[in-house]
């Protein structure tokens, strides 16, 4: 996708093949409305007037309007002008894109970010732009036997439309924002792909092509008698239930040469991103019911997510140290499985009784926190499809967020709402802790059936001692259930690249 800015002052005369222009309810246009209404005498008000409300997400096109070049206007409904902020602009150049994918256009101009909201800056508008960008021309192939059946969006091109002077602002926008869908688009593929062939070596040999790729990242994934050898004993109890070998993968970004010079990174603790990577989760011997257990595939989403933030990392180049580190295995039932009443240790040298083997995912975090501290973190942030219950309480609308530091949970609740990626701070109150104990190890995995979220984001805690630490538990957000709209979403990358580029430029 090529992302570019329009700085052309004559925009009736503006060749392309969809002009997007912004229009209120109550008949009130954007200023680039109003300039293509006054070239094509009034044709946009007439409209307004008889057959399109402007209601936000909708959209009226027009074609061959006399004085205008473009061969289709489109008008996006933008609501209330009273009530028009951010997150209506991220609609509005959602529609936009969906559009130009869906009618086989092969480039389009967008004006909108051009008007002004009381809690946006023209970058963040662009970044909205080359996100919607992203999000309308993912296309899932890799396992269809006749592509053209299904074929991709031909959208290959979207101009933003700005003034000279602030062409470089939005430049700057684009550019992070395309690197966000970037790394989107490969978490949604990772985590689109069938289990059988997306497995955890699948994972480390992507994690080593990213490595190709870019110059900023360095790799290294370690086989299971590594694994063994670091005592990661409540990380392997889950894995070898199943036939598929576990990996442990270390993906490091260090900032190129040239772009450290520019700061003090250099004595900058890193910032560790923790990925869950269960490329499949049967629930073990607590097996899963058998409706909806395809989706399990997508357990890995956290360990997806932390591979295509790294990428958009080294993409951007962050003037700043960040480590993925991702645990992955698959949780099957089998004579070697865990089973319930199982005490294993972890790598910290704590015990854990096993009440639940389908409560496997903080078993493989646990070990990956431990491991964590080695590199003296200035912050881990875990990210994980870790409980239905947080789905009871949040639906699939924020992530659910949990954090040992406040400051860390704010940093990281408002990078969620810059880029329209929301998460909500939930308790974590020492009372919870008391659900985890053990007659027979130092900590049970399972807290039982209240507060399911919660328990489970204090048992992760017990790991995380050694550094400030913050929990995302993905598990209503990372992927939509069922329908044509079925397939991981990329959350929460935006959250994340976000949180990383403010950390980088402070």
């Amino acid at each position: 996708m090529e992302l570019n800015t329009l700085t052309s002052s004559s925009l009736p005369q503006t060749k392309t093949a969809a002009l997007a222009v912004g229009v209120f309810t109550d008949g009130i246009l954007s200023s680039a409305a109003d300039i293509i209404d006054q070239a094509s005498e009034g044709a946009i008000k007439a409209v307004l007037k008889s057959e399109f409300k402007a209601a936000p997400t909708t959209h009226l096109v027009l074609r061959n309007l006399p004085g205008v070049s473009a061969e289709r206007v489109v008008l996006i409904g933008l609501g209330k002008q009273d009530a028009y902020k951010a997150s209506v602009h991220a609609d509005a150049e959602r529609t936009f894109a969906n559009y130009c994918a869906k009618a086989s256009l092969r480039e389009g101009v967008s004006t909108l970010a051009a008007i002004e909201c009381p809690d946006s800056t023209l970058s963040s508008r662009a970044k909205a732009l080359a996100m919607a960008a992203g999000d309308a021309t993912y296309h899932y192939d890799a396992t269809l036997s006749k592509k053209d059946e299904n074929p991709a969006p031909k959208l290959r091109k979207l101009s933003l439309w700005t003034d000279r002077a602030q062409s470089e602002e939005a430049k700057a926008g684009l550019r992070e924002g395309q690197a966000i869908a970037n790394g989107m688009a490969l978490t949604r593929l990772l985590g689109d792909l069938p289990g059988n062939i997306c497995t955890p070596t699948y994972l480390g040999d992507t994690a080593k092509q990213l490595a190709e790729q870019f110059n900023s990242l360095q790799v290294e994934v370690l086989n299971q008698q590594e694994i063994e050898a670091l005592g990661m004993g409540s990380f392997l109890s889950v894995a070898r239930g199943s036939d598929e070998p576990p990996v442990f993968i270390v993906l490091k970004h260090t900032p190129s040469a040239q772009n450290a010079s520019k700061g003090k990174q250099d004595k900058t603790a890193p910032l560790v991103l923790v990925g869950k990577g269960l490329t499949f989760d049967s629930g073990g011997i607590s097996i899963k019911p058998a409706k909806g257990m395809d989706e399990m595939k997508y357990d890995m989403c956290g360990a997806a997510t932390v591979l295509g933030t790294l990428r958009a990392v080294a993409e951007l180049d962050l003037n700043r140290e960040v480590i993925g580190v991702i645990a992955s295995c698959e949780n099957m039932p089998s004579g070697t499985a865990n089973k319930p009443g199982d005490v294993v240790t972890s790598m910290s040298g704590q015990t854990i009784e096993i009440l639940n083997t389908d409560a496997e995912g903080r078993l493989v975090l646990c070990d990956a926190l431990t491991y964590a501290e080695r590199f003296k973190p200035a912050a881990v942030i875990d990210i994980a499809t870790l409980t239905g219950a947080c789905v009871v309480a949040l639906g699939h609308v924020n992530t659910g967020l949990f954090a040992s530091d406040d400051t860390l949970a704010q940093q990281l609740v408002q990078a969620g709402k810059q880029v329209h990626d929301p998460a909500w701070h939930m308790p974590m109150d020492d009372a919870y802790q008391k659900q985890l104990k053990s007659r027979f190890a130092d900590i049970a995995n399972i807290g039982g059936p209240s507060a399911g979220a919660i328990t489970a984001a204090c048992f992760l805690s017990r790991f995380t001692k050694a550094y400030p630490w913050a929990h995302l538990d993905i598990a209503g957000t990372a992927w939509h259930s069922g329908g044509d709209n079925k397939g991981a979403s990329g959350r929460p990358v935006p959250l994340l690249v976000q949180y990383l580029i403010g950390q980088a430029a402070s």
